[in-house]
């Protein structure tokens, strides 16, 4: 199975999102300044990396973990949802594949936060603005990657490809 989290920028719920998958921040409280800082792309990727596959690593079952930014475009997850399906068709591969949009969890001093910070460049106060939104949406992050791994559990054999809008998440 192959996990891709999904949202506009691909660097701040997805890598949350990612680092919750393969248990590398703690699920028994909220998140502190630092811990949310330490997560690996939080906060450290560029319009320019928007479209790219980022490699998280693999979960405890040896499932990788991956994120992508799609921007605005709302064909970027079609778009590689029928790209794995003629992959497997073509290669007789039937390894699932879950794509889980994280954007419904930010909130909106998320997405103030990261157009500061990213897009006018004024990390010096869109960071916080950061740190505050991922504190408000950790716990509703946890849950959104609770819910992908069980619906990837739970999958009937014949779906190759799940694609999860997740829209009942919210911080």
């Amino acid at each position: 199975m192959i996990f891709i989290y999904n949202d506009y920028g691909g660097t701040h719920t997805t890598s949350l999102a990612a680092a919750y998958h393969l248990n590398k921040l703690p699920t028994n409280r909220q998140l502190t300044k630092e811990e949310i800082l330490a997560v690996d792309y939080f906060d450290k990727l560029n319009t320019s990396d928007m479209g790219k596959l980022i490699f998280h690593g693999l979960d405890e079952n040896g499932n990788p973990v991956y994120t992508i930014g799609r921007g605005s475009s709302k064909v970027v997850v079609p778009a590689l949802e029928n790209v794995c399906l003629i992959l497997q068709d073509k290669y007789q591969n039937d390894e699932p594949i879950v794509f889980s949009n994280t954007s419904p969890t930010v909130p909106i001093i998320m997405t103030i936060g990261g157009f500061l910070s990213k897009r006018l460049k004024l990390s010096f106060i869109g960071g916080p603005l950061l740190v505050t939104g991922a504190k408000q949406c950790c716990s509703t992050i946890r849950e959104l990657v609770l819910y992908t791994k069980q619906t990837a559990a739970s999958r009937s054999g014949s779906e190759s490809v799940i694609v999860m809008e997740n829209k009942n998440f919210s911080p």
